[in-house]
């Protein structure tokens, strides 16, 4: 009989789950979500207030049909960076120097300003101070790179830098 009453009783790890009294989403949980939601804190403050991980308020917010308004923005990038001590972003410099390139020379038709490469290099020649627009189909038996002065700060001369830079209207 002793091995019968021990074939009956299951082992804790086989019983049925129990509703546990330490659920994740208490009503007062999803009462503070919802007012700290309202009062427009970030997933992760939620999260640290209530005890919770981020992804639990993510989920719950999606369950729940809560969602920002576009109003409601990040703050500028730029402060951001700022703040943390990191350099800026050289896009606008070169943007800068392509534009002042641009506009110092008129803008002639590629009929009226043809480019003179008369200092064609290889690939072994080419440094930082020739042209590297290239020249010719790559693998072509005369392939080569401009190798005209380039304009500073930029890896081509001004007519190629004219054909790869085009300035648009906006």
């Amino acid at each position: 009989m002793p091995a019968q009453q021990h074939i009956l009783q299951q082992s804790p790890s086989q019983q049925s789950p129990q509703p546990s009294s330490h659920q994740t989403w208490t009503t007062e949980r999803v009462a503070l979500l919802k007012s700290h939601f309202d009062a427009g804190l970030s997933c992760r403050q939620i999260a640290a207030e209530i005890g919770v991980s981020r992804n639990a308020v993510i989920g719950k917010l999606t369950r729940l049909n809560l969602t920002r308004d576009k109003k409601v923005k990040a703050p500028p990038r730029k402060a951001a960076a700022a703040v943390r001590g990191r350099g800026g972003n050289p896009a606008p410099r070169f943007r800068a120097q392509l534009i002042k390139v641009l506009t110092s020379e008129p803008e002639p038709s590629a009929a009226d300003a043809p480019i003179h490469n008369g200092h064609t290099c290889s690939l072994y020649e080419l440094s930082k101070e020739k042209c590297r627009w290239p020249i010719s189909t790559p693998g072509a038996d005369d392939f080569c790179f401009c190798g005209n002065r380039p304009v500073d700060g930029l890896p081509y001369c001004p007519g190629h830098t004219r054909l790869a830079y085009r300035v648009t209207a906006r």
